[in-house]
């Protein structure tokens, strides 16, 4: 039943000479790689606009929310650099450039592993704002309708919209992108429609479109009211620069791109940056324009829409662009779920991480990753109810901390191979690696206090956990080393059965016992003399020539006599193997395990970890109704 309900859920298995079919065309990639970062567009003005709030209740005055365009005009300077930057990475690193690895090969591996546990972190929190600010758009379209009940189970939505990406994602990535590449540009077309619509209603009723105070303004959390100053301005220009998260994403899947991979990679980066520049100008300058201030219960998109769209006839337009940017704001999770599984495929390929992160599969994706990303963002989705606003200082950092690393560690490249053109990339990566290591600055002068502490701590967190890991592969790896051969010796095997019953599993158990080996010793404990006298009898009648040893336990103990006894056979063993036998039921059903008492499975528990011993288990199958013909002892002769 389970592998039917995984078939119906992921679809049937992909067989590995598949793979080149899964590659991407530009159109779909920019959906899978680049919804991240368009869908930003959503938060980051509203994230500015939060912090200028502060200062506009302050005054009392609206003249702060005026900075929101000088702010966004930078931060789309610093999006080009960033864009050209990466552009570059691509060029050079075809077969996929993130921040790890560029790092790693040039600046060595802490810097490598600091940009990929910065990466991971921020993957985690991506899905997380990302689906809080999708179920944040729905709340808000609710507000006037039977559904606005809907607020008060934010965190449960959150949950239940991860749980969804991530299971689209583990039907593979092409099938994914086709999912969401009908949600991305509708978002784009919906979204760049009422971007124009706004400034065309702006330009024929200008003065009569402002929107009107909010009765319930909000602000950012943990920012107390405070007039104006520089280090507020900061504050804004580190939120606003959520918009440029996911600009890696593409650079770090390029092998997902099809054939030419590193041009078609680099065209749609250019698509991305170019959608995102309009995009976020736009909504920035509509939130000036209609002098849009943040309110508790609705989006800053929310509001202007529902303004711009306020006749009747147009009521469909702004559903739809609501729709359409809760769409684009849960699925910007895949942009993640894309990166997330192969970083963490790549730490295990070099042994930081477990390694079962390495495992392709069904639908060759790496599905262990996917589910570790799923599990973490749920639950920070759950810890922060589905606020965006209190996740928001966390966000990040941790991107500009992989940006730094990454155009860093591109700087040490051109230096080194010193290919043609080499000194205007190392220039424009120089730039890059110099504006993203100030915003980091900013974002942790301004948001040390407010939560980003927390990732500060986490990143160095798991570096020791990477080297821990790391540690312990290489320590095997020495012991499990062939070296110099020597000759195969035979080596005798000692075989121990712990008897419980003398039943058919019993018989079982000896037949198979005596097929590894003549020395067999079968151990009893005697808990109670009736029982014990009763298996000496049964013992008798299955006329073999292996030794029952009954063992005295005054004290009714089990597992503790036979360890004692099975540690003075091993003291004695000298160069012989000794092996337990464990007889153990195999139920039909799970639940019936429950109807059982099997001391043996908590002597296997004593006895798994200890060297020396090769413990075995030797299953006895049960049936609802007859004794298999499988499990019928043979006829011995």
């Amino acid at each position: 039943m389970l592998s039917v309900l995984k078939r119906l859920l992921i679809g049937e298995p992909l067989a590995t000479s598949q793979a080149v079919h899964e590659r991407l065309l530009k159109r779909v990639a920019l959906a899978v790689f680049a919804s991240d970062a368009l869908s930003s567009v959503a938060y980051a003005t509203e994230e500015i606009l939060l912090v200028l709030a502060v200062a506009a209740a302050y005054a009392q005055d609206a003249g702060p929310f005026f900075y929101v365009l000088p702010i966004s005009l930078i931060i789309v300077v610093l999006l080009w650099l960033v864009t050209s930057s990466y552009r570059q990475t691509i060029h050079a690193y075809p077969s996929g450039g993130g921040a790890y690895i560029v790092a790693k090969e040039n600046l060595g591996t802490s810097a490598g592993l600091t940009a990929a546990a910065a990466l991971l972190v921020d993957y985690v929190l991506t899905v997380s704002v990302s689906v809080a600010a999708g179920v944040a758009a729905i709340t808000s379209a609710a507000q006037e309708t039977d559904f606005a009940w809907l607020a008060e189970h934010r965190a449960s939505l959150c949950v239940g919209m991860i749980a969804l990406v991530g299971l689209a994602n583990l039907r593979g990535i092409r099938e994914s992108g086709r999912i969401f590449a009908i949600p991305t540009y509708l978002f784009l077309f919906s979204f760049l429609g009422m971007i124009a619509w706004g400034l065309g209603h702006y330009a024929l009723h200008p003065g009569a479109v402002a929107i009107p105070a909010a009765a319930d303004p909000k602000h950012a959390e943990g920012y107390a009211l405070q007039p104006l100053s520089l280090f507020l301005l900061l504050g804004a220009f580190a939120n606003g620069c959520t918009a440029l998260t996911g600009v890696e994403a593409i650079s770090n899947g390029v092998p997902a791109f099809r054939q030419p991979e590193s041009r078609n990679a680099a065209t749609t980066l250019l698509w991305m940056a170019l959608l995102l520049t309009v995009m976020f100008l736009g909504t920035s300058g509509l939130a000036y324009l209609y002098r849009v201030e943040p309110r508790q219960e609705e989006t800053v998109i929310s509001q202007f829409a529902r303004t711009i769209f306020a006749d009747p006839r147009m009521r469909w337009a702004y559903y739809l662009v609501q729709t359409a940017t809760a769409a684009i704001l849960v699925l910007a999770a895949n942009t993640s779920f894309a990166d997330f599984p192969r970083l963490a495929s790549l730490l295990a390929r070099d042994r930081f991480l477990p390694q079962q992160f390495r495992n392709v599969g069904d639908r060759l994706v790496f599905s262990n990753g996917i589910l570790l990303l799923a599990f973490f963002s749920a639950l920070l989705a759950w810890v922060f109810k589905g606020d965006p606003s209190r996740l928001i200082p966390l966000y990040a950092v941790g991107v500009f901390l992989s940006f730094t690393l990454s155009q860093a560690g591109m700087v040490r490249h051109w230096w080194r191979t010193r290919d043609e053109g080499w000194r205007r990339s190392i220039v424009i990566n120089g730039l890059g690696a110099v504006a993203t290591a100030l915003v980091l600055a900013v974002f942790l002068l301004t948001k040390f206090i407010h939560g980003a502490w927390i990732v500060v701590v986490v990143v160095p967190a798991l570096v020791l956990m990477f080297r821990a890991i790391h540690h312990y592969y290489v320590n095997i790896a020495a012991q499990l080393q062939l070296g110099q051969v020597p000759p195969l010796v035979p080596r005798h095997n000692r075989v121990i059965i712990p008897v419980v019953h003398v039943d058919r599993g019993m018989i079982h158990v000896l037949e198979y016992a005596l097929g590894l080996s003549r020395d067999v010793q079968a151990v009893y404990v005697d808990v109670d003399p009736a029982e014990t006298a009763q298996v000496q009898l049964d013992w008798e009648r299955l006329h073999c020539d292996i030794p029952l040893t009954v063992l005295p336990s005054p004290y009714r103990a089990f597992v503790g006599v036979l360890v004692d006894y099975i540690n003075t056979v091993e003291a004695a063993r000298g160069d012989d193997v000794v092996t337990v036998l464990l007889p153990e039921f195999a139920t039909t059903h799970w639940w019936q395990q429950f109807l059982h008492n099997q001391p043996i499975l908590r002597l296997k528990a004593a006895l798994l970890y200890r060297t020396g011993i090769v413990v075995s288990s030797v299953p006895y199958h049960l049936t609802s109704g007859k004794t298999s013909v499988y499990n019928q002892p043979k006829k011995r002769h």
